[in-house]
């Protein structure tokens, strides 16, 4: 059981061996509640750790270095290991930390893995209690199996670009890493199941997840649409094909985005506008009409909206219940005092005791939850003490592997 002082993963050892996005923000979700988690690098680290922006930091000795915003974003709370995989002595320190581990994750290819002495079957005979996590582009099974697959290649391939765009125009990806960042979050769960089944078998199991599904999965309501009702999806501009009104609109200093999901909200919609006499129109009575009759709708919204500025029409909007948001840049929003009051901008430090803003997390416990206090790890930094308290070698153990170049050159 987790005590009040714990937090719900406290006694989970993690080795992380995936790179960029979804895999290591899975391994972060593990490590802010609570879990061991061990970022395993090739002596030339992350890719990801050096993609702008780079900001400045300092390392362990206290010396100036930089590090990329990017890797920041999804490697708080780890330790880093760098192991040279090349080399039979690095493989041999790898399959020792997996028989002291309770989760594997990576995002290595099956002939990748099978190489490296990670297949699904070689860790679960090396460690059955192990919950093994693979990340892939396209999925495990399937003629595309084998193939590399990135976020926006995912965006394309599943479908969600041709729903993004303004009608009529070219499909455009979602400006945010949607896929990357959602796979991270599904991963997690998958992990968390699988050590709960652990609990009632004794044994762990291999948990997949990829780009490919994730993306599938997000396109929700337009996929069964069209396989129920054999509608296809067109780009959605800034609103929805089956509500209206809802959108963007342009105010006098900015935009907002408002809607009516229902005759009820219709109707206050209207009085919120100063426009009561559209709530009985009969050509806008009942939403499908109002679908129906877009192209016609929102040219007698658009203007009232322009001729006022953003908070007089937020004000009307929100007094009257009615759905409605300002349009934020990114700076509006990690300053904005919801956002704060929500824990979504915290604050950790490095080694040296220096602080930095990074992202709270998307969902919190009451007790046992919370977020890593730690700031993503400089590369390396934690090699040796690992090597001590993982796989109890000493001085002369960790000199030996260093000069075998488990560690690199």
């Amino acid at each position: 059981m987790t005590g009040i002082n714990q937090k719900a993963l406290h006694d989970i050892r993690v080795v992380d061996l995936s790179r960029v996005l979804a895999g290591p923000y899975c391994g972060q979700l593990l490590a802010d509640f609570g879990a061991d988690v061990i970022k395993v690098e090739a002596p030339g680290g992350d890719e990801n750790r050096v993609w702008p922006p780079i900001v400045p930091s300092v390392t362990r000795s206290g010396m100036p270095s930089q590090t990329s915003a990017n890797f920041n974003s999804v490697n708080r709370g780890k330790r880093s290991l760098v192991l040279d995989l090349k080399t039979p002595a690095a493989r041999e320190v790898l399959q020792q930390l997996v028989r002291q581990s309770d989760v594997l994750l990576h995002s290595f290819l099956p002939d990748t893995a099978a190489r490296l002495g990670i297949s699904n079957d070689a860790l679960r005979a090396a460690n059955k209690r192990l919950v093994v996590a693979t990340i892939s582009g396209f999925g495990a099974h399937g003629e595309l199996a084998e193939r590399r697959g990135y976020d926006m290649m995912a965006q394309a391939f599943a479908g969600m670009m041709s729903v993004t765009g303004q009608p009529g125009g070219p499909p455009i990806r979602c400006g945010a890493s949607i896929v990357d960042m959602a796979t991270g979050i599904s991963l997690y769960g998958g992990i968390v199941t699988a050590l709960l089944q652990r609990v009632e078998t004794g044994e762990g199991t291999w948990v997949h997840g990829s780009l490919l599904e994730t993306a599938v999965s997000l396109m929700g309501h337009f996929a069964v649409g069209w396989m129920q009702a054999g509608v296809l999806p067109q780009p959605q501009g800034s609103g929805s094909s089956v509500i209206a009104p809802y959108q963007a609109f342009k105010c006098q200093d900015g935009m907002i985005l408002a809607g009516a999901p229902n005759d009820g909200a219709w109707a206050r919609f209207c009085d919120a506008l100063e426009c009561p006499e559209l709530a009985k129109d009969p050509r806008f009575q009942g939403n499908m009409a109002r679908v129906e009759r877009l192209d016609t709708l929102i040219p007698l919204l658009a203007p009232r909206f322009a001729a006022k500025p953003m908070a007089y029409w937020l004000e009307r909007l929100e007094s009257r219940n009615v759905a409605c948001a300002p349009i934020h840049t990114l700076d509006q929003v990690m300053t904005h005092p919801q956002v704060l009051a929500n824990a979504m901008r915290i604050q950790v430090k490095d080694t040296a005791g220096q602080a930095s803003d990074v992202l709270g997390t998307p969902f919190k416990l009451a007790d046992g939850g919370g977020t890593a206090t730690t700031a993503a790890p400089t590369l390396g930094a934690d090699t040796d003490v690992l090597m001590r308290t993982w796989l109890g070698m000493d001085d002369t153990g960790i000199a030996a592997l260093r000069s075998a170049g488990a560690f690199g050159a």
